[in-house]
């Protein structure tokens, strides 16, 4: 029997998964729809991209940000985590390294929701006596067949009274928050709204200061003792669109994450890199490497 035609083409997706699988509060911000074992610490997981979001698709609805891969991928492994490895829920990831490459022009968004797939392999699987304390894994994500990023990405689970020694008694509820410091224009990073743009207008040395909004519904989905990855991964994406403002849109990040990034310290954003070349993102705190980020703008 035929279908009737509005079910032939509507998503073949009608829900997410459990948002707390994968670290989100709100089911708008869940990007993931199901996922299934191909073998040996290999999975599939499906996903569905809206094509209107607040933050991952550009403001004419044309494109969706290759941040919205990175997110994907980050949601797919700590969903794999959980269901496959036994990871608790309660369990803290501790990200280390992201290293992701994407193809701008598969990135188009379409008359309707694009249904990716991504596809990992965890290597480098460590535990603590059963449980998972580790890993990294590898990641294609596949829209109609054809690729549209791969990644590498290293991570680290943490128990909670662990994670509570180190973090030294710090909680979404105890910290004072920097006060946050006006915004550069909008257009200036390729963003639409005053409030998705996280960096401050530069210093005398040519730093410019994080702007953390703990009230941003993405960034911030849930209360956090700490500036989440995908923040400086933004500011990441700002500071090279203000180091090359003529030049493409980037499209691939490798960042290495050194040490938690805290609330109530400011955190510096600097970015070098000469005309042609990719731009070099380092991010202080106090006298410590936060994280550093190479931003490409060529096709991975």
């Amino acid at each position: 029997m035929t279908r009737p035609r509005q079910l032939a083409d509507a998503p073949s997706f009608t829900a997410t998964v459990p948002c707390q699988l994968v670290h989100r509060a709100a089911v708008a911000e869940t990007l993931l729809t199901g996922w299934r074992s191909t073998g040996a610490d290999r999975f599939t997981v499906s996903a569905q991209w809206p094509r209107a979001h607040g933050l991952h698709v550009s403001p004419d609805w044309s494109a969706y940000d290759p941040l919205l891969v990175v997110e994907t991928i980050r949601q797919a492994g700590t969903l794999v985590s959980h269901t496959e490895y036994g990871v608790p829920l309660d369990h803290q990831f501790v990200l280390q390294e992201f290293q992701v490459g994407t193809v701008a022009g598969q990135l188009a968004v379409g008359p309707l929701p694009a249904e990716p797939e991504v596809e990992l392999v965890f290597t480098d699987v460590q535990y603590r006596g059963r449980r998972l304390a580790g890993a990294r894994y590898t990641a294609r994500v596949l829209r109609d067949s054809e690729v549209v990023g791969a990644a590498d990405v290293a991570f680290t689970c943490v128990a909670v009274p662990v994670y509570r020694r180190l973090r030294g008694g710090r909680t979404a509820g105890a910290v004072t928050v920097v006060p946050l410091p006006p915004g550069l224009a909008p257009e200036a990073v390729d963003r639409a709204l005053p409030t998705d743009v996280v960096l401050a207008p530069a210093d005398g040395t040519g730093r410019r200061q994080l702007r953390v909004d703990t009230a941003h519904p993405v960034f911030f989905d849930h209360p956090l003792d700490h500036v989440p990855g995908m923040l400086l991964l933004e500011a990441a994406r700002q500071a090279a669109r203000l180091r090359r403002p003529d030049g493409p849109s980037p499209v691939a990040y490798r960042a290495v994450f050194h040490r938690y990034a805290e609330l109530d310290v400011p955190i510096w954003i600097g970015a070098t890199g000469e005309p042609g070349s990719d731009v070099q993102v380092v991010g202080t705190q106090g006298e410590s490497t936060v994280f550093e980020c190479l931003v490409g703008t060529g096709t991975p």
